[in-house]
């Protein structure tokens, strides 16, 4: 078409029409955020998002385009200042990791290629190929195993309780449904397992009654005995068990099943073995520690984040299935528009769409790749034995101090406590606790999260933080005990004045 004809429209690019410009608006970027990382420790951990800013955050479509550098302008003013703060030292809430500078890195490049993971032969798929080699390498799992990047261990866990419905059924669930079922089909965890069990029992559509939630014991590990008795009180009511699924690494407390004498059990009885392993997995790269995980080897599958205890920027979760076949065989799909060439873009050998739900899929792999080679496995092994030595260290600033109370063993990198004041119920102490918790986050000293141990409302410190050093647990007891004692007198009154 002329450019003089009337009906001629110009065409357009989001590309920069100032790359210098551009440019060192990136330079300035990456600089900020380094300065940002290098003064972590001289912000608040947290701090509230002001009502300005979230007012500001609800200003109408931008119709027109805005000048980038105060586009950017505007993310250091209403969004950099109020971090979630997982990447501050004194962070210890959930179980979150901090990522790292050149984690952080990759993700740009991984968004400067923008590749689609879900298959062809193109290089982000033998980056994630090699990836998933390293990741059994690291565990000693089956090498014949197939794996796949996902967003996080609840799709992990999501991914692989979907290859055990499928294989362990009986006929072809795909086909026909759980309509198709002669029996209704039970799988079996503890009482501490990580409620994204119960999440994808549900999109499973098996029905959450379906779930055996097995009571724990004093170190809150299932009950074999009590397991062992469910499945067979199944067995004779006319339920299929199908799956038991191990914890390496609780939520709460950390604690790791007897995962050997899981397998034995599945073995025995003809189940499929699914471990959880997104937090205490990656155990096996520490000499010293490896052996809690012993077994986690003999699963059917296992689910795993790097976000958490590799230091990973999100979102980097892992699954894998001993059993390839059975994997593709529950998730592949080849209609015309997918079909496999011979060469060219559509060929190549690795489809990693066949092995999850998703078919577009980010480059994930790139930063686990690029991860993994700047400080090598050996390196985060010694991170992982530091985290659980930190946290030693911080029990026994709990056991030394009177004000505070531990609630449960603290076998690895999680620790579960509580302030006391003599005299007070539980209902008063979880009061205070609640109460305490809410004063140390808006102090921006340090940010622990919570939980509920037989009954006891806890303080929970989940050390999977890489900038964490011993000093930021001899001020979080500090802060603490400055705050409990300015509740104290409040807790007090209630004692002194009968207040139940």
């Amino acid at each position: 078409m002329h450019p003089k004809d009337r009906t001629y429209v110009p065409e357009e690019t989001l590309d920069p029409q100032d790359w210098p410009a551009m440019r060192s608006l990136g330079h300035r970027m990456v600089d900020d955020i380094f300065d940002y990382w290098q003064t972590l420790r001289e912000r608040p951990v947290w701090q509230p998002v002001p009502d300005e800013v979230k007012e500001n955050l609800t200003q109408p479509l931008p119709l027109e385009p805005q000048d980038p550098s105060q586009v950017y302008q505007d993310f250091l003013d209403n969004v950099l200042p109020y971090p979630m703060g997982n990447i501050h030292p004194r962070f210890w809430g959930w179980v979150i990791g901090t990522g790292t500078p050149l984690g952080a890195l990759a993700e740009m490049l991984a968004a400067a290629m923008n590749p689609n993971a879900g298959g062809g032969d193109h290089v982000a798929n033998y980056v994630e190929a090699q990836v998933i080699e390293w990741i059994k390498q690291m565990l000693a799992y089956p090498q014949p195993a197939s794996g796949v990047l996902v967003s996080g261990a609840s799709v992990a866990n999501l991914v692989c309780l979907t290859v055990a419905r499928d294989s362990m059924a009986g006929y072809d669930v795909r086909s026909q449904g759980l309509q198709g079922a002669q029996k209704r089909m039970t799988l079996y965890a503890s009482s501490e397992v990580h409620s994204c069990i119960e999440r994808a029992v549900d999109i499973l559509g098996l029905g959450c009654e379906s779930l055996r939630l097995i009571p724990v014991n004093q170190d809150y590990q299932i009950d074999l005995q009590a397991l062992r008795a469910a499945i067979a009180a199944d067995r004779r009511a006319g339920f299929q068990p199908f799956c038991v699924v191990g914890n390496a690494g609780t939520v709460n407390t950390g604690a790791i099943d007897d995962l050997p004498a899981l397998a034995d059990l599945c073995q025995e009885q003809g189940l499929w073995f699914h471990v959880d392993g997104a937090i205490g997995s990656v155990l096996a790269l520490s000499p010293d520690l490896c052996e809690r995980v012993d077994g986690m080897q003999r699963a059917d599958s296992v689910a795993l984040d790097l976000h958490k205890w590799m230091y990973i920027p999100y979102e980097a979760g892992c699954a894998l299935v001993a059993n390839q076949e059975k994997h593709r065989r529950a998730f592949a799909e080849h209609p015309d528009y997918l079909a496999r060439a011979k060469g060219g873009l559509a060929g190549g050998p690795y489809w990693f769409s066949d092995y999850s739900i998703q078919l577009s899929r980010g480059f994930k792999a790139l930063k686990v790749w690029m991860s993994f080679k700047e400080h090598g496995i050996h390196k985060y092994g010694r991170m992982i034995e530091q985290n659980v030595a930190q946290a030693k260290y911080l029990v026994s600033l709990i056991e030394q101090t009177p004000e505070l109370e531990l609630l449960a063993p603290a076998p690895l990198n999680i620790v579960c406590f509580r302030y006391r004041i003599p005299g007070l119920n539980v209902a008063e102490l979880n009061s205070l606790n609640q109460e305490l918790l809410v004063h140390l986050h808006e102090s921006g000293i340090a940010v622990p999260s919570y939980t509920t141990l037989n009954g006891n409302y806890a303080l929970r410190v989940a050390n999977t933080n890489q900038r964490t050093r011993r000093d930021d647990f001899d001020l979080l007891v500090a802060t603490l005990l400055r705050l409990g004692h300015e509740l104290e007198p409040k807790y007090a009154s209630r004692i002194s004045n009968g207040v139940r």
